[in-house]
């Protein structure tokens, strides 16, 4: 017997708030991001009563702004970080055969030769050591070295001259914000309680004990003290903060890192692969966006950041950074003129003696500072289940009794179970609903099995068949069922994260803006003010990272980017 998945609903965040606050949690996990919900999800199924809030939107930080890859981290093998590898490289095989396959898929990439004799010496050692690692786990393994005349024929777009081969490998990707949020629906369905909008403002103290924390409802302005035996910090770049809600210093600190990514339209990069190649920094790759064939993905940077962790600013070095070093390999380079989108964000470093983030601890670490909280920092998108794990088994030794193992690696996110069956049937599909193959295709990939809660909402009123006007991509019943189902509550959360509007449109969704504002209006009880209050936000929004992806610094596009003001009145920090 499945599971009924639960909505993340306006209605069941307002029940989940007062629920949490009317009776002790077992665990209260504080942060919305990939971690926490995993956090959330592995507590749940062990059988423990669990909260999470979220200051902002589920994945609002670090989660939504990823590079979309689940790897293992090619990178980590010249600094011969081994275990972290293997680590990494075992959960990208859960994650894509068992976990998510309906959000997660293998993708081919070329690793372009570059110098004649020594870079296929050097870099088919270190892509064949990784597919050592990662043999069987999740991606066709045994990589290829091409030819020149085989890697122009998968990559004809490649710089005449330039280029002389390649290695062909694969690795897996996935749309980070929605994996997040189907992280968190699957938690609610195992009796998670979930909200966002709920920033923490403080912790409840016993002594030295932490025993909860004062929690201030963003929508409402309602203040509430949620009660729980264990309190789990999985706040990413703000785990400083938190920490110092407690008092003194904590056991390790947090160091920022700026990831900065453009999109670009697929016709302008004439390739039937993702490309990778290595820059003076770090890796860059060249990705073919997850969520849509129009598009590549292209990124990333990898510089301190210590201004407003909220909203990072990707400036107009960071472009020309990732604009130059994908040009090295192109014969037709791009200009700023083919750049459709952009977005930064923060990782998590674990802090060390160099002030080189790109050399970093990408490792995690959990730790109890005092009783009754634990702290889980550092690691990497793709191994979020495993910091999950040990966040969750650190606190359990707090709590009475025996408590269940972690089953994280054998539970499906909601979405997986029996959307292989119904890829089988798009064709019928197709007909059925009169939506067409690739919309079908589309929403399958979105959705998985949830599709039919989609088609639901259409066959109640079939307007919601109706694409978009600015962004015919995607259905008018998207836009709805990410309220109704999906945690949205306001149009930023639709419109970056939900869908992927902000950054896969020339106009960064600034048309979409009032007709999505007006498509979920009744289920948020906006009234016309609200609705022109929300669209407002949003186009100032844009209007900010814009202004900030012309700065020449860091400096000047967060002044730029900060121009906006926050849509949550009081989100301030976390």
């Amino acid at each position: 017997m499945s599971l009924t998945s639960t909505p993340l609903s306006p209605t069941n965040r307002r029940n989940a708030l007062q629920d949490m606050a009317s009776q002790e949690l077992d665990l209260l996990v504080i942060g919305g991001g990939v971690v926490g919900a995993g956090a959330a999800l592995d507590a749940a199924s062990r059988g423990l009563r669990v909260g999470l809030v979220e200051a902002r939107d589920l994945a609002s930080g670090t989660s939504s702004r990823s590079s979309k890859l689940v790897h293992g981290g090619l990178r980590y093998l010249k600094q011969l970080g081994f275990p972290l590898v293997f680590e990494a490289l075992r959960e990208r095989s859960l994650i894509l055969d068992t976990l998510c396959p309906h959000l997660a898929h293998p993708v081919p990439f070329l690793y372009p030769l570059e110098r004649k004799g020594i870079d296929r010496a050097y870099v088919g050692l270190g892509i064949g050591v990784y597919d050592v690692l990662g043999a069987g786990r999740g991606v066709p393994s045994h990589h290829k070295h091409l030819s020149k005349k085989s890697t122009l024929k998968s990559f004809p777009g490649a710089k005449v001259g330039h280029v002389h081969g390649a290695i062909k490998f694969y690795e897996g990707q996935l749309d980070d914000a929605r994996h997040t949020m189907m992280l968190s629906r699957t938690a609610a369905t195992y009796g998670a309680q979930v909200a966002t909008s709920a920033r923490v403002t403080g912790f409840l103290r016993s002594g030295d004990r932490v025993i909860g924390a004062k929690v201030t409802d963003l929508e409402s302005g309602e203040q509430l003290e949620i009660r729980a035996k264990v309190t789990v910090n999985a706040a990413g770049v703000w785990t400083d903060e938190i920490q110092e809600m407690v008092g003194g210093k904590g056991k390790f600190r947090v160091r920022a890192s700026k990831g900065v990514h453009v999109v670009i339209p697929r016709d302008r990069i004439r390739s039937e692969t993702g490309l990778i190649t290595e820059t003076e920094k770090s890796l860059l790759f060249i990705i073919p966006c997850p969520w849509s064939e129009d598009f590549w993905i292209i990124g990333t940077t990898d510089t301190k950041w210590d201004l407003d962790l909220a909203h990072p600013a990707a400036s107009e070095s960071d472009i020309d950074y990732i604009l130059e070093h994908a040009n090295r390999l192109l014969e037709t380079p791009l200009t700023h003129a083919d750049v459709v989108g952009v977005y930064a964000g923060l990782r998590p470093l674990l802090a060390g003696e160099s002030d080189d983030t790109s050399k970093l601890s990408r490792e995690h670490a959990v730790v109890s500072p005092v009783p009754g909280l634990v702290i889980v920092a550092g690691g990497k998108y793709t191994t979020y289940r495993v910091m999950a794990e040990d966040a969750v088994d650190e606190a359990v030794k707090a709590l009475p009794g025996t408590v269940a193992k972690s089953c994280t690696h054998k539970v499906p996110l909601v979405g997986a179970d029996g959307y292989q069956a119904l890829k089988n049937n798009t064709a019928r599909l197709a007909t059925q609903t009169g939506l067409g193959e690739a919309r079908i295709t589309h929403l399958l990939g979105r959705y998985g099995s949830l599709i039919g809660e989609v088609l639901e909402l259409i066959d109640a009123d079939p307007t919601l068949a109706e694409p978009l006007a600015s962004a015919p991509k995607y259905l008018k019943a998207e836009v709805r069922y990410a309220v109704s189902h999906e945690g949205a509550l306001h149009l930023d959360d639709i419109l970056a994260r939900r869908l992927r509007i902000s950054i896969d449109t020339w106009d960064r969704g600034e048309a979409a803006a009032q007709e999505a504002a007006e498509l979920v209006a009744p289920l948020l009880d906006w009234d016309a003010a609200a609705i022109a209050n929300e669209v407002e936000h949003y186009r100032s929004r844009v209007a900010a990272e814009i202004e900030s992806q012309q700065m020449p610094d860091d400096q000047t596009a967060d002044a730029a980017r900060l121009g906006a003001p926050e849509v949550r009145v009081g989100a301030g920090s976390h």
